[in-house]
């Protein structure tokens, strides 16, 4: 598949989103592992890494620094700002705090530019809008930070068609990145086609429906033995009684993909790679396997049928339960399906 447009940038189609190398699903792996992992995934020629201030609170960010800084002008870099444990003042909260205020923003590319081993960022998102501050504001301060050489492009995180609007008019937007799977088609609402109007690029984070299009949870008591600080945990989707009317869902999945030729996780990537040139799915993952059945999705050609077919078992009519928890859907600013 030939690469595509990120923003400025031309990358691989599918990239590397690099928050399960320190934490989100359950024990984080040993930093040989990681290294193994981000190697790799470059050597198999993924040009495209995604990290963020917040995953491990900089210890992603710490690891991609360390393990990909003598190789930085072979790939795109993406980080995130706006949702940290650390605010402009130099206080440091015990948990994440959304905090999208000028002096937060600037602190915080300070603190990744160091642990990132870099001059520049090349794609750096407000990781949330901090709806107590203009949005105005907080993409005014990301254009100083373009304008000091810091970074090179802006990108938003989990925001509306109207948010997405504002902020163009402030600064051109390089990309929007949400949420966007099988089971997961909020930006079909209407942000998808505000980056389409406006000619921002779309990356779209789990994008394997946080393992359950890949099949890694196959019954009710997979999902009861999940971590204590898997973040899978509190979302509605997996609780006991949504996941057990998900579950019928995987066996006419299962059945797609293996007349598709490909695996699970595969006929999720290539379904959605398949909706446009503008999206650019990031999965993430532990090991160089999955990166390796992840990259392959790119070689699947899915026929129309097939993707009738997919639209038809798997979309907001059939999926049980929310995305996110109610704390969690306070503070993006996505569109959102009627509760059913």
């Amino acid at each position: 598949m030939p690469p595509r447009a990120l923003g400025p940038f031309t990358v691989s189609p599918i990239g590397l989103g690099c928050m399960n190398i320190c934490h989100a699903y359950g024990v984080a792996p040993p930093p040989e592992q990681a290294e193994a992992l981000l190697l790799a995934a470059l050597d198999a020629g993924v040009t495209h890494f995604d990290t963020a201030a917040l995953y491990g609170f900089g210890a992603s960010e710490s690891i991609v620094g360390q393990v990909l800084a003598p190789h930085r002008s072979r790939f795109t870099l993406a980080s995130k700002c706006g949702l940290t444990h650390e605010t402009g003042d130099g206080t440091v909260k015990p948990g994440r705090v959304i905090d999208g205020r000028p002096e937060t923003i600037r602190a915080t590319c300070e603190g990744s530019l160091r642990r990132l081993k870099t001059d520049v960022i090349d794609l750096y998102y407000l990781h949330r809008w901090d709806k107590a501050v203009p949005i105005e504001d907080s993409v005014g301060a990301l254009a100083e930070l373009v304008r000091a050489g810091k970074i090179r492009a802006i990108g938003l995180s989990e925001v509306s068609a109207d948010t997405l609007r504002r902020a163009h008019a402030v600064h051109p937007i390089a990309a929007l990145q949400t949420e966007y799977s099988l089971w997961t088609r909020n930006p079909e609402i209407a942000v998808l086609q505000a980056c389409r109007d406006l000619g921002v690029s779309f990356v779209a984070f789990s994008p394997v429906g946080r393992g359950f299009l890949a099949g890694a949870l196959p019954d009710v008591a997979a999902v009861q033995a999940l971590p204590e600080k898997d973040i899978r945990r509190p979302m509605p989707r997996f609780a006991p009684e949504h996941f057990a009317r998900n579950l019928p869902l995987l066996a006419d999945y299962r059945r797609l993909a293996a007349d598709a030729g490909c695996t699970p996780a595969q006929l999720a990537l290539a379904w959605l790679l398949q909706q446009g040139d503008d999206i650019l799915p990031i999965p993430g993952t532990r090991t160089v396997e999955h990166l390796h059945e992840n990259l392959g999705a790119a070689d699947v050609r899915l026929s129309a049928d097939v993707l009738a077919e997919l639209d038809a078992l798997i979309n907001p009519a059939t999926v049980s339960g929310h995305r996110y928890a109610e704390q969690a859907r306070r503070e993006v600013d996505t569109e959102d399906f009627a509760e059913k």
